[in-house]
């Protein structure tokens, strides 16, 4: 009977956090976290921007490491068109040393992130927002602070090797909504390492 219970227990706390995760066309709710500056950053300070491109990612995972360079890419091509990317780690560092603040700072100067690079040190925004993967991207409309989710999920489809990509879910999405269209496609299977909480 205690055995039955424990899992009925366990099953609705899964039913719970699930149902807390986002959706498309949900609300996102903005943050506050430390960048690799010392700096906070939130979506706030971006009042010009027409979106957001949030990627959870980390320093340890070789699927992030593999798009680190297109990442930087996406940045430079988005950015100044209102769309900038926000990367966030959301892993204890305490699992992964690789992925401590510290590491962060050094793994930015070395690859010249042009991006913020965020803390997500108690791990509630990655929760909240549902993130599973690094990286693991969500893609916000921006309407007058009120940020919408428009697409969830991989970055392309092929993170072995940026020359063999056939879907470039994130260009093809944000290339929609500057033109004020849905995206075509608005969930991916995101594909990197499982996040590590506390």
């Amino acid at each position: 009977m205690k055995k039955v219970l424990i899992l009925g227990f366990v099953i609705l706390a899964s039913i719970g956090v699930n149902a807390q995760v986002y959706q498309i066309g949900d609300e996102a709710i903005d943050f506050k976290l430390k960048n690799i500056d010392g700096k906070y950053i939130s979506l706030a300070d971006y009042q010009d921007a027409k979106g957001f491109i949030v990627i959870f990612t980390c320093n340890h995972c070789p699927y992030s490491v593999a798009y680190e360079d297109r990442i930087i890419d996406l940045d430079n091509k988005y950015k100044a068109k209102g769309f900038p990317i926000i990367a966030i780690n959301p892993n204890d560092p305490e699992i992964f040393e690789s992925d401590s603040f510290e590491n962060m700072i050094r793994r930015s100067k070395e690859k010249g992130f042009t991006f913020p690079y965020l803390h997500d040190e108690t791990q509630d925004i990655y929760k909240k927002y549902g993130a599973t993967k690094t990286p693991h991207v969500f893609i916000l409309s921006n309407n007058k602070g009120k940020y919408t989710v428009e697409y969830i999920g991989a970055i392309d489809n092929n993170y072995k090797d940026a020359e063999q990509v056939t879907e470039y879910y994130i260009n093809n999405a944000v290339d929609a909504l500057l033109h004020n269209k849905k995206p075509r496609i608005t969930m991916t299977k995101a594909i990197g390492c499982g996040i590590r909480s506390k």
